[in-house]
């Protein structure tokens, strides 16, 4: 079971939460190096990924060990775990549950062993659309049966549905099964011998290649390539399958590429040190509080941002302003997820155990407060209220990208819409829910040329409500703990489907996909 350290919750309230990836994945080959170490510094830069499990498949040639538990990886993982994970692949996994509960049987990297004993371990980062329709394939592909399926969540799905081909290699099963699933993957995973990596043909979640000395490393982001020493070579491409193994690297097409990217990756998901598709994610940020600043210009006396995920735009904004820049917010560095929930006395503290105010920096002064979104408004509500007690004589919230009206189904865990804010209020409507003097959201169009992506290559699904991947009928984090206890004990009811306006879901379960 999860262990604590003593941190303070990140989330004070479980029902504020910001917005949560699903996860990040790192797979490392390399004979000769100490595969979990490099594994471990690889998962610890994507912490951020999420946080709330973690865990490690090595393989020594003849057989994979699999070591996972609840917490950060800190606190799951220490010197005397990881000298025990010997071989020379090894693959890493940091979640955030965007599919299924937060439970041990869920944690990553999910194993499998064929009916040929090969074993299969597999990490996954984002989230199926076809969920549903796999769990079908799974529980009778093979002869297997429904009691197979320990786990509810669609990578436990992947991993059956590639150890259920007992006459192939995993390399061809993988290229059978990749062409039937839909939705975001980035994957990570191995047999024996092999070390895999897939990328969806949208492309919505990053995944980079890079090369050490004696091996390869693949990696949800390239900033966990520069942490474990391995050189950029490249992204693995919207549909490609790559293998790595004694004989090299080798690369497939398993579907043709369509390129949608994740534009919120820009935003607040992705290391700043981090480069997607060519570009930057800190140069971005800047060139978003830039444009920011032309677009709802105001007079202030001091730019600030809401750390840490506002800072650079903050700065933009400043630069292009010729508003002052500085903090007028003091985070706690030592926030952190932990298992012990805050008692209501604490919870009624709200944002002071994360942020304090600079009340000599505030006092008198006209702010700018520069965030990266807003998804429920709790936490821009409690930062004005405070900025307000600290002296502030006027409150103007920026915000570095568009209004988030519409629910994620590839991989961020973003609120339903009924509890997005954007989606009951215009924006004067949000001001006055914040109780801010002014509020400016960046434009679409701006947030698409600060990432200097084409349009057609980017998914925007939470601005504009256009889903580049149908939806089903049936979506929802919980649908396939729906499914099991439909099956197996009580019905219960179905996930809350929401999304697109009936009127405008044409192509995306239009019948499901209703307003709340």
């Amino acid at each position: 079971m999860a262990r604590g350290d003593g941190k303070l919750t990140h989330e004070l309230d479980p029902h504020d939460q910001g917005p949560q990836d699903q996860c990040g994945v790192f797979g490392v080959w390399a004979p000769g190096d100490e595969v979990a170490k490099l594994a471990y510094f690889g998962m610890y830069a994507l912490q951020h990924r999420g946080q709330e499990a973690a865990g490690i498949a090595v393989s020594d040639g003849s057989s994979i060990l699999v070591y996972k538990d609840l917490g950060l990886v800190s606190q799951v993982f220490d010197e005397a775990t990881l000298a025990t994970l010997k071989g020379h692949i090894a693959l890493g996994h940091t979640r955030y549950s965007t599919t299924g509960s937060s439970t041990w049987e869920n944690a990553q990297p999910v194993f499998r062993t064929t009916k040929a004993g090969t074993g299969i371990a597999l990490a996954h980062n984002g989230n199926l659309v076809n969920t549903a329709e796999l769990h079908e394939a799974a529980s009778g592909n093979g002869g297997r049966d429904r009691g197979s399926l320990t786990a509810s969540t669609d990578s436990d799905l992947m991993t059956e549905l590639l150890a259920a081909h007992p006459d192939v290699s995993v390399e061809e099963a993988a290229m059978r099964v990749l062409p039937t699933i839909r939705g975001a993957f980035s994957l990570v995973f191995m047999d024996e011998h092999t070390l895999y990596a897939a990328r969806d043909p949208q492309g919505v979640r990053p995944l980079s290649l890079g090369r050490l000395d004696r091996g390869w490393v693949v990696a949800s982001e390239s900033a966990a390539l520069d942490i474990v020493g391995a050189s950029f070579v490249r992204e693995i491409e919207p549909g490609e399958l790559v293998a790595i193994d004694e004989d090299g690297l080798r690369s497939q097409r398993f579907a043709n590429p369509d390129p949608k990217g994740c534009v919120f990756e820009y935003v607040y998901l992705a290391r700043p040190d981090t480069t997607i598709a060519g570009r930057s994610v800190h140069s971005t940020r800047l060139e978003i509080g830039r444009r920011l600043a032309k677009e709802h210009p105001v007079e202030a006396d001091l730019v600030m941002p809401t750390p840490e995920s506002g800072t650079p735009a903050a700065i933009g904004y400043a630069e292009a302003s010729g508003i002052p820049y500085g903090m007028g917010l003091v985070k706690n560095a030592y926030v952190g997820r932990t298992f012990i929930q805050p008692s209501q006395t604490i919870r009624q503290l709200g944002i002071r155990l994360k942020l304090n105010p600079l009340r000599d920096v505030i006092r008198g002064k006209r702010l700018v407060v520069v965030d990266d979104s807003i998804v429920r408004g709790n936490t821009q509500r409690a930062v004005v209220r405070m900025l307000r007690e600290a002296g502030a004589v006027e409150v103007h919230v920026r915000i570095a990208s568009p209004p988030i009206e519409w629910p994620c189904f590839y991989g961020i865990d973003f609120a339903t819409r009924a509890e997005l804010i954007a989606s009951a209020l215009d924006v004067n409507g949000i001001r006055a829910s914040l109780g801010a003097d002014s509020l400016g959201y960046l434009s679409l169009d701006s947030l698409i040329a600060a990432s200097e992506q084409p349009k057609t290559r980017l998914c925007r699904a939470c601005f504009d409500g256009n889903y580049p991947i149908p939806l089903p009928r049936v979506v929802g984090k919980h649908v396939l703990e729906g499914i099991g206890r439909a099956v197996n004990g009580p019905a219960v009811p179905e996930p809350a489907l929401l999304g697109r306006e009936p009127e405008r879901a044409e192509g995306y379960g239009a019948d499901a996909l209703r307003r709340p």
